[in-house]
């Protein structure tokens, strides 16, 4: 049997908790029933509900824009309503303004997540939980599984100088919780007071990944095309902080990377020497069609994974970094200019939640070295989580 959404819990009271009400909806392409009925529509057809508003996450209500790129306002062509930007041009455009929600009762979050600190959906629904809060208006979460399973945790905890839209709030790099999960977290301890309503999946059981869902995966970014994608993101993610191409504009982002002065084969094989869990490499060229190096001949390698509960996608994604660099020196370099609003602070640290291993690689420590102090900041979130979990 599927595991059934919170959308699909839901919809079948006739969406009766939200009966009289004025409504908006957070929502993009992954917004759907099993039936691929979107939200938005359901919600506009549904009797004694007032749809009002639509708010689109980066990428859109439609999930047509690249990372990073603003997104504008406009009008719903199926509901007529207006659809408003959560996702501009800087930290400020990310919250839904006051007159937004002047006139609403209720905010309704319905998003496929990934499970990786940096994806920005989840804080997308922070901050809207803070301004609903602030509004008196009540935030319903339709819980979605986690696609990657509620059981790993990997990754450190940032501090507050390291905090950003790719981590704004103290999340290790994978973090094994749903969006409904990660909504009373946050509510809890960063005392939002959200008036939350939290409608749970129905068969979700921690130890699933996205294939023992029985569901069809809606890739819920351009470059999240399918949930291998998503296993391997809590660590490749960091390429996005070098120059090295993490496989955007091509057919398998963030599996595969690479650049044009790389030798593949060479980097194959010294990261077979580091024996991670779970992962085999394949040396590969590709010439990405947009973004890094694009229309050049790149090569690197393509992570095949083997074994996705031995699987450790931060540690496989920080030898690459360092093996990449070790094997290139003079042309590796770490991103300079801003990043989701950030200046001050390099990529690549924002995305570690720390300096630490950036400044580990550049002095050559070993692996092990790299990624000292993960194991206590996951014990520590292991059980700070736990009183906020829904499944078993």
């Amino acid at each position: 049997m599927a595991v059934r959404t919170g959308l699909e819990a839901l919809a079948a009271t006739g969406f009766a908790p939200l009966k009289g009400k004025a409504v908006g909806a957070i929502v993009n392409p992954t917004s759907v029933d099993g039936g691929f009925r979107h939200l938005a529509d359901l919600l506009g057809a549904a009797e004694g509900v007032s749809l009002k508003a639509l708010f689109g996450p980066e990428h859109g209500v439609r999930g047509d824009a690249q990372y990073m790129v603003a997104v504008g306002e406009e009008r719903d062509p199926r509901t007529g309503v207006p659809v408003h930007s959560l996702y501009g041009s800087s930290f400020g455009s990310l919250s839904p303004k006051p007159e937004w929600l002047s006139g609403l009762d209720a905010l309704v979050f319905d998003i496929q997540d990934v499970g990786a600190r940096y994806y920005t959906y989840v804080y997308t629904m922070a901050l809207a939980m803070q301004a609903a809060a602030r509004a008196k208006v009540a935030f319903y979460v339709l819980d979605r599984p986690n696609p990657i399973g509620g059981v790993e945790v990997e990754g450190n905890l940032p501090p507050a100088r390291f905090r950003s839209f790719v981590g704004l709030y103290e999340l290790p790099n994978r973090h094994g919780m749903t969006a409904g999960e990660l909504a009373r977290y946050f509510d809890a301890t960063e005392r939002f007071e959200c008036d939350l309503r939290v409608v749970p999946c129905d068969g979700w059981r921690r130890a699933q990944h996205f294939d023992d869902t029985r569901r069809a995966f809606v890739p819920p970014s351009p470059n999240m095309p399918t949930p291998a994608t998503a296993l391997v993101y809590p660590g490749m993610c960091l390429l996005e902080g070098t120059n090295l191409s993490e496989g955007r504009g091509t057919c398998r982002p963030f599996e595969q990377f690479g650049a044009p002065w790389l030798d593949g084969e060479a980097v194959a094989a010294r990261l077979a020497q580091e024996a991670l869990p779970g992962v085999r490499f394949r040396a590969v060229s590709f010439r990405p069609t947009f973004d890094k190096h694009s229309g050049e001949l790149c090569h690197g390698a393509m992570l095949h994974v083997v074994d996705r509960n031995a699987f450790r996608p931060l540690r496989t994604a920080i030898a690459v970094v360092a093996v990449a660099r070790e094997l290139g020196p003079r042309q590796f370099q770490w991103r300079t200019h801003a990043y989701e609003f950030v200046d001050q602070i390099p990529a690549f640290d924002l995305l570690c939640g720390g300096d630490g291993v950036r400044r580990g690689i550049e002095a050559g420590l070993p692996l092990d070295r790299l990624t000292e102090g993960f194991a206590a900041d996951e014990a520590a979130f292991r059980a700070r989580r736990e009183k906020y979990l829904l499944y078993e």
